[in-house]
């Protein structure tokens, strides 16, 4: 089970995302999820080396 989802439930998620959106915008807007999952970890790790620097110059 993903996110307490159930099978059922995934399809049926997915096929209201296809009505919605299109067969032709689907890649489209998982280009753009993973473009912005990509930026939100490239962030994360930002913030985790600068946290580290800071916690270093604590130390020393």
């Amino acid at each position: 089970m993903i996110f307490g989802l159930g099978g059922q439930e995934i399809l049926i998620i997915a096929l209201v995302v296809l009505l919605l959106f299109g067969g032709a915008k689907i890649p489209e807007l998982m280009k753009g999820l993973g473009k912005g999952v990509k930026s939100f970890k490239d962030g994360m790790k930002e913030v985790d080396s600068d946290v580290d620097k800071e916690t270093k110059k604590e130390e020393s």
